[in-house]
């Protein structure tokens, strides 16, 4: 099975600006962002959709929203953040491992899509 875009990123086998990293997950920019800050929140253990996952992962989850929430400040997004996580093609995920949506900088309408 290949690699994902984000498994060869954290395996340094493309380049990309790590915006934070810690032992279970990454932060990127998106290469297509929909908003001023639209900033990708990653695990480093592969779980293809958020539907994928089990009990076990879910101190990994826990730690992803944590992670948003760290990095948003560090920013100093003011506390104004929206996290998107696609499940599934029809939904809009285009990379098969899980990864949360953080957009900031611009008024977000509701509802979204």
């Amino acid at each position: 099975m290949s690699s994902t875009l984000f498994e060869k990123i954290i395996n340094k086998e493309i380049p990309s600006e790590i915006l934070y990293e810690d032992d279970i997950s990454f932060v990127i920019k998106d290469i297509n962002p929909q908003a001023p800050t639209h900033l990708l929140i990653i695990p480093k253990k592969v779980i293809p959709k958020l539907s994928d996952s089990t009990q076990e992962d879910q101190e990994i989850l826990g730690h992803l929203m944590l992670v948003a929430g760290k990095v948003a400040e560090d920013l100093g997004l003011d506390e104004t953040f929206r996290l998107v996580v696609n499940n599934g093609a029809k939904a809009g995920q285009s990379v098969f491992h899980l990864h949360i949506h953080l957009l900031s900088g611009r008024s977000l309408n509701w509802p979204p899509g």
